[in-house]
């Protein structure tokens, strides 16, 4: 399927606390430079406001996590003294600086505009530090509704927060064992592998779905009952292959083998099919991609069970370094290390 890459931003200057002090008597700061090298301490410019990074980073954007970058006062235009401001209102006109909170986040407009939603555009809205990170989703899942909007923000409208949320009852263990950073990486892990596997949450299936016959097997006992072509790729991890969808749809109590389009179909499914493969199928690898992750084997062991025939060991180490990079985007989103291991 396609991939994403993700990377971004930084600039240079000398220690923090320095740092912070000149940051408060001259602007003269640079403009931060996608993928430059940024040290702890580095002040930048973006977007009309100045970071300073609290943590060496190769370029991430300043406003993709504060482990990585904090606002800093500079001249007239100091960071926040506390969140005092007002919630997100539909249909409100918003001018450019104006902060508002949103589904638990902050995000500043960078352009006028007549009261979008603060995820629909990072034209109009940008994610915007005030005094901490977002707080968890439903039922303690460490990615907000928020984050999950950054992370895929041209995302099919099919794949919905409210379907993964849902989704998530079916394996309560999923991003919900071992201590937060855990907890944490397990969510990033998943969520990266797939956004490689759909290009951003973009696609539901297989582009050319035709061209899988072999994803049947009319040799097993139960044969391929929805035709010779029904069990091409689908949902968030691309559920394929008619055992899968017998073996998927056994676990869920779902007709999935008769009716594979129910993962093409309904949100919460396409999640729960997805969730099933992580939790419980060893594929290509020796282990879970949900043990690699509590058992701090590493985000590398999620890509051989999930593609390593194909991907690890050398054969399309591309593939590999794209879900490597979305893997550390979405931990350093998360405020989290992305721990040893990440390569298969």
């Amino acid at each position: 399927m396609a991939l994403a890459a993700l990377l971004i931003p930084g600039t240079f200057v000398a220690s923090t606390a320095e740092a912070k002090t000149t940051a408060a008597v001259a602007c003269t700061f640079t403009d931060w430079v996608q993928g430059q090298w940024y040290t702890t301490g580095s002040i930048v410019k973006f977007q009309g406001a100045y970071y300073i990074a609290e943590h060496d980073n190769p370029g991430y954007s300043p406003t993709e996590s504060t482990w990585y970058w904090d606002p800093t006062s500079c001249g007239d235009t100091p960071p926040p003294a506390n969140c005092n401001y007002p919630d997100w209102v539909q249909g409100q006109f918003y001018a450019t600086g104006a902060i508002v909170k949103f589904q638990g986040a902050y995000y500043i407009a960078e352009h006028d505009n007549p009261g979008y939603s603060p995820t629909e555009s990072t034209w109009y809205w940008d994610p915007y530090n005030c005094g901490g990170t977002n707080p968890p989703g439903p039922g303690g899942f460490p990615v907000s509704e928020a984050v999950f909007n950054q992370m895929f923000p041209s995302r099919n409208s099919f794949y919905t927060y409210a379907g993964l949320i849902n989704a998530l009852s079916a394996y309560p263990g999923f991003a919900n064992t071992g201590d937060d950073t855990t907890k944490k990486r397990e969510a990033a892990a998943f969520l990266a592998n797939v956004n490689h596997e759909t290009g951003g949450l973009v696609y539901i299936k297989e582009i050319n779905e035709a061209a899988y016959p072999n994803y049947c097997h009319p040799e097993l006992p139960y044969g391929c009952p929805a035709g010779q072509s029904a069990y091409y790729g689908r949902g968030p991890l691309q559920l394929s292959h008619n055992f899968n969808y017998k073996a998927a749809g056994d676990a869920l109590g779902l007709p999935l083998l008769t009716n594979p389009w129910l993962v093409e179909q309904d949100p919460a499914i396409s999640w729960k099919a997805s969730l099933w493969f992580w939790n419980t199928q060893t594929g290509a690898g020796t282990m879970t991609a949900h043990n690699a992750m509590v058992n701090n084997q590493g985000f590398g062991q999620t890509i051989r069970t999930i593609n390593g025939s194909i991907e690890c060991n050398g054969g399309n180490p591309t593939q590999v370094q794209a879900r490597v990079t979305a893997y550390q985007n979405f931990t350093s989103r998360l405020g989290v290390s992305p721990g040893d291991n990440l390569y298969c």
